[in-house]
Protein backbone atom coordinates (compact mmCIF):
# COMPACT_ATOMS: atom_id res chain seq x y z
CA UNK A 1 0.00 0.00 0.00
CA UNK A 2 1.45 3.43 -0.83
CA UNK A 3 1.52 6.31 1.43
CA UNK A 4 1.87 9.66 0.68
CA UNK A 5 5.74 10.46 0.68
CA UNK A 6 7.43 14.02 1.40
CA UNK A 7 8.05 13.78 -2.20
CA UNK A 8 4.11 14.98 -2.76
CA UNK A 9 3.91 17.62 -0.98
CA UNK A 10 7.33 19.47 -1.09
CA UNK A 11 8.68 22.57 -2.72
CA UNK A 12 10.42 21.80 -4.92
CA UNK A 13 11.88 25.28 -7.42
CA UNK A 14 13.86 26.56 -3.77
CA UNK A 15 15.76 29.66 -3.54
CA UNK A 16 19.40 28.78 -2.29
CA UNK A 17 22.15 30.55 -1.72
CA UNK A 18 26.03 30.14 -1.96
CA UNK A 19 28.50 29.87 1.20
CA UNK A 20 30.23 32.98 0.36
CA UNK A 21 27.02 35.27 -0.57
CA UNK A 22 26.94 38.21 1.23
CA UNK A 23 24.72 39.27 4.01
CA UNK A 24 22.85 41.87 1.99
CA UNK A 25 22.10 39.27 -0.51
CA UNK A 26 20.72 36.82 1.54
CA UNK A 27 18.41 38.89 3.16
CA UNK A 28 17.44 40.21 -0.56
CA UNK A 29 16.70 36.45 -1.11
CA UNK A 30 14.64 35.89 1.70
CA UNK A 31 12.55 38.95 1.03
CA UNK A 32 12.20 38.60 -2.10
CA UNK A 33 11.20 34.99 -1.96
CA UNK A 34 9.00 36.01 1.14
CA UNK A 35 10.44 32.88 2.78
CA UNK A 36 11.88 32.39 6.70
CA UNK A 37 15.15 30.29 5.29
CA UNK A 38 17.27 29.54 2.31
CA UNK A 39 19.26 26.17 2.15
CA UNK A 40 23.28 27.21 1.47
CA UNK A 41 24.64 24.75 -1.29
CA UNK A 42 27.76 23.84 -2.73
CA UNK A 43 28.57 23.55 -6.51
CA UNK A 44 27.05 19.86 -6.49
CA UNK A 45 24.15 21.22 -4.76
CA UNK A 46 25.09 19.37 -1.61
CA UNK A 47 23.37 21.27 1.52
CA UNK A 48 25.94 22.95 3.93
CA UNK A 49 23.16 24.56 6.55
CA UNK A 50 20.55 26.51 6.50
CA UNK A 51 19.87 30.71 7.37
CA UNK A 52 17.10 31.78 8.77
CA UNK A 53 15.96 35.35 9.83
CA UNK A 54 16.58 34.35 13.62
CA UNK A 55 20.32 33.90 11.88
CA UNK A 56 20.07 37.42 10.18
CA UNK A 57 18.48 39.44 13.31
CA UNK A 58 21.47 38.73 15.25
CA UNK A 59 23.31 41.70 13.37
CA UNK A 60 20.27 44.16 13.99
CA UNK A 61 20.37 42.67 17.65
CA UNK A 62 23.82 43.37 18.40
CA UNK A 63 24.02 46.59 16.38
CA UNK A 64 26.71 48.81 17.54
CA UNK A 65 27.86 46.60 20.70
CA UNK A 66 29.65 43.64 18.91
CA UNK A 67 32.65 44.26 20.50
CA UNK A 68 30.81 44.01 23.63
CA UNK A 69 32.19 40.77 25.70
CA UNK A 70 31.37 39.74 28.82
CA UNK A 71 34.08 37.50 31.06
CA UNK A 72 31.96 34.59 31.21
CA UNK A 73 29.97 34.07 27.83
CA UNK A 74 27.91 31.50 27.47
CA UNK A 75 27.64 29.30 24.33
CA UNK A 76 24.43 31.28 22.55
CA UNK A 77 25.33 34.54 23.45
CA UNK A 78 28.63 33.68 22.25
CA UNK A 79 27.48 32.19 18.74
CA UNK A 80 24.69 35.32 18.62
CA UNK A 81 27.81 37.87 19.01
CA UNK A 82 29.74 35.91 16.17
CA UNK A 83 26.57 35.84 13.79
CA UNK A 84 26.32 39.73 14.20
CA UNK A 85 30.00 40.42 13.36
CA UNK A 86 28.95 37.96 10.22
CA UNK A 87 29.35 38.94 6.54
CA UNK A 88 28.73 35.89 4.42
CA UNK A 89 26.14 32.85 4.57
CA UNK A 90 29.20 30.45 5.53
CA UNK A 91 29.09 32.47 9.07
CA UNK A 92 25.88 32.98 9.02
CA UNK A 93 24.36 29.51 8.55
CA UNK A 94 23.35 26.82 11.08
CA UNK A 95 25.33 23.41 10.41
CA UNK A 96 24.88 20.80 9.67
CA UNK A 97 21.52 21.14 8.20
CA UNK A 98 18.68 18.98 9.68
CA UNK A 99 17.12 17.22 6.71
CA UNK A 100 15.37 14.37 5.43
CA UNK A 101 15.02 12.21 2.35
CA UNK A 102 12.35 12.91 -0.62
CA UNK A 103 10.73 9.03 0.05
CA UNK A 104 10.47 9.73 3.76
CA UNK A 105 7.04 9.38 5.39
CA UNK A 106 5.02 12.33 6.39
CA UNK A 107 4.50 11.42 9.96
CA UNK A 108 8.54 10.45 10.11
CA UNK A 109 8.91 13.67 8.93
CA UNK A 110 6.78 15.57 11.02
CA UNK A 111 8.08 13.98 14.20
CA UNK A 112 11.85 14.94 13.29
CA UNK A 113 10.71 18.48 12.77
CA UNK A 114 9.10 18.40 16.44
CA UNK A 115 12.10 16.79 17.52
CA UNK A 116 14.55 19.41 16.23
CA UNK A 117 12.37 22.69 16.88
CA UNK A 118 12.22 23.77 13.19
CA UNK A 119 9.58 25.14 11.06
CA UNK A 120 11.29 23.91 7.45
CA UNK A 121 13.22 21.02 5.95
CA UNK A 122 15.85 20.60 3.33
CA UNK A 123 14.78 17.37 1.16
CA UNK A 124 17.65 15.60 -0.53
CA UNK A 125 17.47 12.99 -3.03
CA UNK A 126 19.45 9.73 -3.22
CA UNK A 127 22.89 11.09 -4.29
CA UNK A 128 22.45 13.60 -1.41
CA UNK A 129 21.87 16.55 -3.33
CA UNK A 130 19.41 19.36 -2.73
CA UNK A 131 15.85 17.94 -4.24
CA UNK A 132 13.48 20.56 -2.82
CA UNK A 133 11.56 21.75 0.50
CA UNK A 134 9.29 20.70 3.09
CA UNK A 135 7.53 22.99 5.76
CA UNK A 136 4.61 22.16 8.35
CA UNK A 137 2.61 24.03 5.98
CA UNK A 138 2.99 21.34 3.30
CA UNK A 139 2.51 18.47 5.44
CA UNK A 140 -0.37 19.74 6.44
CA UNK A 141 -2.02 19.89 2.65
CA UNK A 142 -2.72 15.93 3.04
CA UNK A 143 -5.29 16.85 4.42
CA UNK A 144 -6.72 18.74 1.70
CA UNK A 145 -7.60 15.74 0.11
CA UNK A 146 -11.33 15.00 -0.49
CA UNK A 147 -13.45 12.16 1.59
CA UNK A 148 -14.08 10.78 -1.96
CA UNK A 149 -10.43 10.35 -2.77
CA UNK A 150 -9.73 8.48 0.82
CA UNK A 151 -12.73 6.55 0.16
CA UNK A 152 -11.11 5.14 -2.90
CA UNK A 153 -7.87 4.47 -1.40
CA UNK A 154 -8.98 2.58 1.75
CA UNK A 155 -11.49 0.77 -0.79
CA UNK A 156 -9.07 0.05 -3.35
CA UNK A 157 -5.83 0.19 -1.55
CA UNK A 158 -6.78 -1.58 1.74
CA UNK A 159 -9.70 -3.79 1.35
CA UNK A 160 -9.21 -5.00 -2.33
CA UNK A 161 -5.48 -4.93 -2.68
CA UNK A 162 -3.74 -6.13 0.51
CA UNK A 163 -6.33 -7.79 2.47
CA UNK A 164 -8.37 -9.51 -0.57
CA UNK A 165 -11.58 -8.53 0.89
CA UNK A 166 -14.61 -9.21 -1.47
CA UNK A 167 -17.28 -6.57 -2.61
CA UNK A 168 -19.70 -6.22 0.24
CA UNK A 169 -18.36 -7.42 3.15
CA UNK A 170 -16.98 -4.07 4.54
CA UNK A 171 -18.91 -0.93 3.89
CA UNK A 172 -16.33 2.47 3.66
CA UNK A 173 -18.27 5.46 4.75
CA UNK A 174 -15.58 8.72 4.92
CA UNK A 175 -16.73 12.33 5.90
CA UNK A 176 -14.52 14.90 7.03
CA UNK A 177 -11.40 12.78 6.92
CA UNK A 178 -13.08 10.35 9.54
CA UNK A 179 -13.41 6.97 8.04
CA UNK A 180 -15.91 4.47 9.83
CA UNK A 181 -15.78 0.80 8.79
CA UNK A 182 -18.64 -1.72 9.08
CA UNK A 183 -19.66 -5.02 8.03
CA UNK A 184 -18.41 -8.48 9.15
CA UNK A 185 -15.15 -10.06 8.36
CA UNK A 186 -14.15 -14.10 9.51
CA UNK A 187 -11.03 -13.08 11.52
CA UNK A 188 -10.71 -10.62 14.16
CA UNK A 189 -6.76 -10.01 12.63
CA UNK A 190 -8.06 -9.05 9.43
CA UNK A 191 -10.66 -6.55 11.07
CA UNK A 192 -7.78 -4.63 13.97
CA UNK A 193 -5.34 -4.66 10.62
CA UNK A 194 -8.31 -3.27 8.39
CA UNK A 195 -8.43 -0.65 10.92
CA UNK A 196 -4.71 -0.10 10.87
CA UNK A 197 -3.63 0.42 7.68
CA UNK A 198 -7.01 2.35 6.90
CA UNK A 199 -5.76 4.78 9.55
CA UNK A 200 -2.37 5.04 7.31
CA UNK A 201 -3.94 6.12 4.22
CA UNK A 202 -3.29 10.19 3.47
CA UNK A 203 -5.89 12.32 4.56
CA UNK A 204 -7.38 10.18 7.13
CA UNK A 205 -8.40 12.02 10.43
CA UNK A 206 -9.67 9.27 12.71
CA UNK A 207 -10.37 5.59 11.98
CA UNK A 208 -14.22 4.02 13.96
CA UNK A 209 -14.32 0.53 13.37
CA UNK A 210 -17.03 -1.63 13.76
CA UNK A 211 -16.70 -4.62 11.65
CA UNK A 212 -17.41 -7.88 13.57
CA UNK A 213 -15.61 -10.91 12.90
CA UNK A 214 -16.62 -14.82 13.41
CA UNK A 215 -13.29 -15.70 14.57
CA UNK A 216 -11.38 -14.65 17.18
CA UNK A 217 -7.75 -16.16 16.33
CA UNK A 218 -5.94 -13.41 18.02
CA UNK A 219 -6.93 -15.85 21.46
CA UNK A 220 -5.87 -19.12 19.44
CA UNK A 221 -2.23 -17.45 19.00
CA UNK A 222 -2.33 -16.49 23.11
CA UNK A 223 -3.30 -20.16 23.71
CA UNK A 224 -0.49 -21.96 21.91
CA UNK A 225 2.35 -19.41 22.90
CA UNK A 226 5.10 -21.94 21.89
CA UNK A 227 3.44 -22.48 17.91
CA UNK A 228 2.99 -19.07 17.93
CA UNK A 229 6.10 -18.23 18.41
CA UNK A 230 8.44 -20.64 15.94
CA UNK A 231 8.51 -20.79 12.61
CA UNK A 232 6.08 -24.05 10.65
CA UNK A 233 9.38 -24.85 9.58
CA UNK A 234 11.03 -25.65 13.12
CA UNK A 235 7.54 -27.10 14.20
CA UNK A 236 7.53 -29.11 11.09
CA UNK A 237 11.28 -30.53 12.09
CA UNK A 238 10.31 -31.09 15.58
CA UNK A 239 7.66 -33.05 15.05
CA UNK A 240 9.46 -35.53 12.79
CA UNK A 241 11.79 -36.28 15.75
CA UNK A 242 9.34 -36.82 18.07
CA UNK A 243 8.10 -39.24 15.14
CA UNK A 244 11.85 -41.39 14.76
CA UNK A 245 11.89 -41.31 18.55
CA UNK A 246 8.54 -42.99 18.97
CA UNK A 247 6.73 -39.94 20.74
Amino acid sequence: MRTWQVADVMTRDVATVYAETPYRDVVDVLVRERVSGVPVVDSFHRVLGVVSEADLLHKVEWSGRIEERRVFEGRRRRAAREKAGALVARDLMTAPAVTTHERASLPATARLMDREAVKRLPVLDDLGRLAGIVTRGDLLRVHLRTDAEIREDVVQEVLRRVLAVRDGLVTVQVRGGEVALDGRLDRRSAVELAGRLAGQVAGVVAVHNAVGYDVDDTTLRELDPVHATRSPDRVAASDRRGELRGE
